[in-house]
């Protein structure tokens, strides 16, 4: 009799038992996790490291706040002034910048389309621009092509054009003056109270007078005069450099104007006949 055992299939060897995600974390077609995948494609955040130490502030603002308390009011005014000379020198050369000062190229070219009887294109060159030169040549121009418009008249409005454009570019340079003015002046009242307030400890003292109290008094007097001067120089210098730019922009005005009024109108460039000729007509008229 035969062993049932033998014939019989063998047995089905056992699956291994994969261990079951959740279905939010895996990915379809069978794919590795959406977690793993997603943290392996994403960087790893880098560390920036932001400078908070604040000894390092302290560095920076600690001498300037000694300096300042050393100083006293004056110091502390005489750093408020340069501030405000600052940022006056800033909005004037944004300004000049702006209405273009030194760019007479299309002036010229007006000017000289003017004098070859060319009005159209004349004002065609100076016309929309913001230019103070430019503007005021624009409007000459457009006056005289105009019919029925008095000379007195477009000469006044002109005059009146052009002391509104210089006004405009001399704001704030009176205020400019005062601050380099006034600066030297603080920073000689500074030194005056230092060197008061320097032999007032050496009376409180006494007849125990120690050298450093005086020595210390005297620089801590005469930084006040430094300091003035240090704002006063550079604020001179550009109100010198400022006030000379509108000085040159109003002659060039007045230059440009007089050209359109006297088109044609050239001196003539006289050979030694006509010298002689023209000093002949002079004394006769003399004589006459």
């Amino acid at each position: 009799m035969t062993d049932i055992t033998t014939n019989a299939a063998p047995a089905a060897p056992a699956q291994a038992q994969t261990p079951i995600s959740p279905p939010g974390d895996v990915a379809p077609g069978g794919a590795a996790p959406l977690s793993e995948t997603a943290s392996a494609a994403s960087p790893a955040p880098m560390d920036v490291d932001v400078p908070t130490d604040p000894d390092m502030l302290d560095g920076i603002l600690g001498p300037l706040q000694d300096m300042i308390g050393t100083g006293g009011p004056v110091l502390m005014f005489l750093s408020l002034l340069s501030v405000v000379a600052l940022a006056i020198v800033l909005v004037k050369l944004w300004q000049f910048h702006r209405l273009q000062l030194g760019r007479l190229g299309p002036v010229r070219e007006s000017l000289r389309r003017w004098q070859q009887s060319d009005a159209q294109a004349a004002i065609a060159l100076v016309a929309g621009r913001n230019q103070p030169v430019a503007h005021l040549v624009h409007l000459a121009l457009v006056g005289l092509h105009r019919p029925r418009v008095e000379m007195a008249t477009l000469r006044e409005e002109l005059t009146r054009v052009a002391s509104l454009q210089l006004e405009s570019l001399r704001s704030h340079l009176r205020a400019l003056e005062i601050i380099g003015t006034l600066s030297p002046l603080l920073g000689l009242l500074g030194t005056v109270l230092g060197m008061i307030e320097a032999f007032r400890q050496l009376e409180v003292a006494g007849s125990q007078v120690d050298p450093s109290i005086l020595s210390g008094g005297i620089w801590q007097a005469l930084l006040t005069t430094a300091v003035g001067l240090t704002v006063a120089i550079p604020v001179v210098l550009a109100h010198t450099w400022l006030e000379r730019r509108v000085e040159r922009c109003g002659h060039q005005m007045e230059d440009a104007v007089t050209q359109v009024f006297t088109r044609g109108l050239k001196a003539p460039v006289l050979t030694t006949e006509g010298r002689h000729h023209a000093k002949s007509q002079s004394e006769v008229g003399y004589a006459a």
